[in-house]
């Protein structure tokens, strides 16, 4: 089974998310949204399938991250979380929290030995 198959995203915690989404724009050139930017690419086996890569600063108060102390937080591509979490389990990973399902995907947390929160995110397109 094929674990982490990319980075799905990059989170981390800014004490004005706005101002330095504005300052990411204006001198890096990375359009923003309300939820930071999206970075599209093409897989290099298949050039006809996308992904996407998101980049986000949280407000530094965010409880998103818990229950990591870190300012920061790895999405991971997958291509079968419930596959994954079992297995992680059986290893004794601590998962965090109960996998949530959206129109884009299934996503699951752990916590590395260090406490960091990783996010797994089975994309829909994953199974195509």
């Amino acid at each position: 089974m094929k674990r982490v198959t990319g980075i799905g995203g990059v989170f981390f915690k800014a004490e004005n998310p706005a101002e330095l989404k504005n300052w990411y724009e204006k001198h890096l050139d990375i359009p923003q949204s309300e939820y930071g930017t999206t970075f599209e690419w093409r897989d290099d086996a298949n050039p006809e399938k996308r992904g996407t890569t998101a980049w986000s600063p949280f407000k530094a108060d965010s409880k998103y991250f818990a229950p990591s102390q870190k300012e920061w937080m790895i999405n991971y591509r997958v291509e079968n979380l419930v596959e994954l979490l079992n297995v992680l389990r059986a290893e004794g990973v601590q998962v965090v929290g109960d996998m949530e399902e959206y129109d884009y995907g299934k996503f699951a947390w752990i916590l590395d030995p260090e406490g960091n929160k990783i996010e797994l995110w089975e994309p829909i397109e994953a199974r195509v």
